[in-house]
């Protein structure tokens, strides 16, 4: 039986998120979805354990590795798999988000939804072995 994951979503993508959520939701997770930076902050600071986040780069206002200083310096998410899921698939992106200590980085647009579903969990498992 597989465990049930907490999974925090952010993308500006409504179409995109509610492909994930439902990827998630179907395979027995728990999820929650949000629009921008401002709110997954928000979240996170008010619901401090989650097992993965996963976050887009490109989105308007707070982009995504604005969100990744806020969770390091606020050390939010503590325990929790950051992953970056994002079309930037540049090897510039790639090295800035590793910086931020991300656990994987998912491009979009070469990962089908059941994809994304499967490298988040397998992210997710590895650091619990």
């Amino acid at each position: 039986m597989t465990p049930n994951y907490q999974i925090f979503l952010v993308d500006d993508d409504h179409f995109l998120l509610g492909m994930y959520v439902l990827k998630f939701q179907k395979a027995g997770h728990t999820v929650e979805s949000f629009n921008s930076g401002k709110e997954i902050i928000s979240a996170l600071r008010k619901k401090p354990k989650v097992d993965a986040v996963l976050l887009d780069i490109v989105m308007p206002g707070m982009d995504g590795f604005q969100i990744l200083e806020e969770i390091r310096k606020e050390k939010l998410a503590e325990g929790a798999k950051i992953i970056v899921l994002s079309n930037q698939g540049q090897d510039s992106d790639i090295e800035r988000a590793q910086k931020f200590n991300v656990d994987g980085y998912i491009i979009k647009a070469s990962a089908v939804p059941s994809e994304v579903l499967e490298k988040t969990i397998n992210i997710i498992e590895q650091k619990q072995k």
